[in-house]
């Protein structure tokens, strides 16, 4: 397919990696030379250097037989208006556009954006998937990363392995004889800086980062026998009071076991909107990186602090100050994903890189109908792929261990019908089935093949 991918920043980078890695052929577009000249170094993908809304640069780009366009340029004027140059001059099909600015999504103006006004299909926006990202983090205290999967029946975990991880050492084919009911299994594995998916053989040791893929109601138990105990959360500490910041506080404001929010934001135009905006959240105005002002905030009295300021060094260095003055659980917003082994030594419990969101997210909206879901893992090193299985698949009507998956692959979960099951060699694969895969990002393409799905349209 020919995909024109607009904006060779973080994210556009990391979608053309994606893509082109995937057989397609893709052009990024530029305003800046020595962005596409890494770019095209890098990655095999063509580059053009301007405006991606100038209908000259498109038509450049190959716009007049593109199969897509991704606008995911810093400026959210520029990402509609090449939706619409796309769809308008060139007939580009397919048109996905990343708008940060909350005024562009307000309810009422959502019928903007479809084919007979803005000529857009589908819309990104960071900040919302950033928020949603800190609340499932939240909602999961113990784990460094979450994502859900399966309608809300499964759910993928991120669990750093301590010294008090009661199954340490252990082989994990044997995990599977001593808790022969747990619904939940470990799809991959971060040891010394290596990811990879583990054979029943592996053992688990101190400090491996896993990914556990989990039935839902198991969640609770999988913790406990990793060794990760569960506490409520009643007061949170939002350092940030940005989109999402505000988003974060509303949706903790509303829910029903009162938890107690309290903000800190520099910014006194920024800080005195979202004292308006909020009803309980009590909201004070100064540095976060201000001492006195985190002893104001209460942090070491505090369940969780969640640092999501633009910078990520006063993100980093306000997780850490939290984390020394008690606080148990600290989750900073990081942009830079070369900061992310920071994480470890400074005692930063988790972290939201806002590129993984935006591409993972843009990746579910990209890829074939019958995948229902892809989350990237890392920094790009792997995906979480939810698709349903289809009657012209090669792995349908077939056992699990009789399936030829790439050594990179491991079947996390298995919904049939309304049922999520663990996956066991002996179980049989139908048509209709959903199949959550864990694939490094060499075997993406290979995964695809065996589900019969490719980056297409409805």
């Amino acid at each position: 397919m020919k995909i024109i991918v607009c904006g060779a920043g973080q994210v556009g980078w990391q979608i053309a990696r994606q893509l082109s890695g995937e057989q397609n052929d893709v052009t990024v577009v530029d305003t800046n030379a020595e962005l596409v000249r890494r770019v095209t170094e890098t990655l095999d993908v063509q580059g053009v250097v301007g405006f991606a809304s100038h209908p000259d640069v498109l038509e450049k780009a190959g716009a007049r037989d593109a199969d897509m366009v991704i606008a995911a340029t810093h400026s959210d004027e520029v990402n509609m208006v090449t939706c619409q140059i796309a769809a308008s001059a060139f007939n580009v099909t397919r048109r996905i556009a990343r708008i940060r600015a909350q005024n562009y999504l307000a309810t009422g103006y959502s019928d903007l954006y479809n084919s007979q006004r803005l000529a857009i299909d589908v819309i990104i926006s960071p900040e919302r998937e950033v928020a949603e990202a800190a609340l499932q983090r939240l909602a999961a205290p113990q784990t460094f990363d979450t994502e859900v999967f399966m309608q809300g029946r499964a759910q993928l975990l991120g669990l750093q392995l301590s010294a008090e991880c009661p199954v340490l050492n252990t082989p994990l084919r044997q995990l599977s004889d001593l808790f022969p009911s747990l619904r939940a299994i470990v799809v991959g594995i971060r040891r010394e800086g290596r990811l990879f998916a583990p054979d029943p053989q592996d053992q688990l040791l101190e400090e491996d980062q896993i990914y556990l893929f989990a039935h839902a109601e198991d969640v609770p138990r999988s913790l406990d026998i990793f060794g990760k105990k569960t506490h409520k959360q009643e007061r949170v500490v939002i350092i940030g009071g940005g989109n999402v910041g505000l988003t974060v506080a509303s949706v903790l404001e509303a829910r029903s076991d009162r938890v107690r929010v309290r903000m800190i934001e520099k910014n006194h135009e920024i800080a005195e909107a979202a004292a308006d905006m909020l009803s309980r959240t009590i909201v004070l105005n100064g540095d976060g990186m201000d001492s006195a002002l985190l002893a104001e905030a209460a942090v070491d009295r505090a369940d969780a602090v969640l640092a999501v300021t633009d910078d990520d060094k006063t993100n980093l260095l306000v997780s850490v100050r939290a984390k020394q003055a008690g606080c148990p659980l600290v989750i900073a917003l990081v942009n830079d994903p070369t900061l992310a082994p920071l994480m470890a030594p400074l005692e930063i419990d988790a972290y939201i890189n806002p590129r993984a969101t935006t591409v993972s997210s843009i990746l579910r909206h990209i890829r074939h109908g019958r995948v229902r879901a892809v989350y990237a893992i890392g920094d790009g090193e792997a995906e979480l792929i939810e698709a349903q299985v289809m009657s012209t698949s090669p792995i349908s009507g077939r056992l699990i261990r009789d399936i030829d998956f790439p050594e990179g692959v491991l079947v996390g979960g298995v919904m049939k019908g309304e049922r999520m099951l663990k996956p066991e060699p002996g179980m049989r694969i139908e048509p209709g089935d959903v199949v959550a895969v864990f694939a490094l990002s060499g075997d993406v393409a290979e995964v695809e093949r065996l589900f019969q799905v490719s980056i297409d349209f409805f």
